[in-house]
């Protein structure tokens, strides 16, 4: 047996075809360095996945009914969400061209045979390795670019614009390119284009991007709420008791910080 203690990729494997799905599934629990998530039976389901679950790899099934998987692909585009890898799977080989103009990682054909895929899945794993990287030390207070940290928000609700503390805010989340603010009193829309500009200008101790769609004010934790596949969500401490969902990136440290 191949040591299981080998850095896993996390996966979702999306294919309209229930036996197709279970066929893949089985083969990839050869593969240490694949952990399989989450399953989708349609394309629509796929996006969803995607947003909530973050999976660093994703085999999709291109020929669905409704949203195909190249759908899939611009519907997570138009929303602005970093984007997985992507191996499509399929049993047509016309796809292959607007496959890669979409930059798949590579485009396997039904059935799949097993060294085809052991090949796919090292290029993957290397991919994915070389893409990681230690997060950038501490910027230093002596640098007057990093060092300014604002305490005062601008937060548009009701055609007008408020002045809000920092510290109020207890989450921001972003769709379709338009960043929310929620805070104590108040919730409306950020002049902030994305969630890195906003949060390079808060104390990043105390915000925390525990997912691409969400920033959260640590002090503003309510309850870690167990959620899927040994993941988390977040309650926050808003009047809606809004539950913000965890990445599997960031659930190390959310087990760190409250020592879980």
């Amino acid at each position: 047996m191949r040591d299981r203690a080998t850095a896993t990729l996390s996966t979702v494997v999306v294919d309209d075809e229930q036996l197709a799905c279970d066929e893949l599934t089985f083969l990839l629990r050869d593969f240490p360095e694949i952990e399989v998530i989450a399953r989708g039976s349609n394309g629509l389901e796929a996006v969803d996945l995607i947003q909530k679950l973050e999976p660093e790899l994703v085999f999709l099934d291109v020929n669905m009914p409704g949203l195909d998987g190249l759908g899939v692909v611009r519907r997570l585009r138009e929303r602005d969400v970093e984007l997985p890898h992507f191996i499509f799977v399929t049993a047509y080989d016309q796809y292959a061209v607007e496959a890669f103009r979409l930059e798949a990682m590579d485009y396997l054909l039904k059935p799949v045979e097993r060294g085809r895929l052991a090949e796919t899945i090292e290029r993957a794993r290397r991919t994915i390795q070389e893409k990681k990287s230690p997060e950038p030390p501490s910027p230093s207070p002596k640098n007057p670019a990093t060092s300014t940290t604002r305490t005062k928000l601008l937060v548009r609700a009701n055609s007008r614009n408020f002045i809000v503390d920092a510290n109020d805010v207890i989450y921001a989340t972003i769709d379709n390119g338009l960043i929310t603010l929620v805070t104590t009193n108040l919730e409306g829309h950020s002049n902030y284009r994305t969630i890195e500009d906003l949060q390079a200008n808060l104390d990043r101790e105390m915000f925390w991007r525990v997912h691409r769609s969400y920033l959260v004010n640590i002090n503003r934790i309510k309850e870690v709420v167990p959620w899927f596949k040994s993941s988390y969500q977040l309650r926050m401490d808003d009047k809606k008791h809004t539950e913000v969902p965890v990445s599997r990136v960031q659930t190390r440290r959310l087990r760190e910080l409250f020592k879980l």
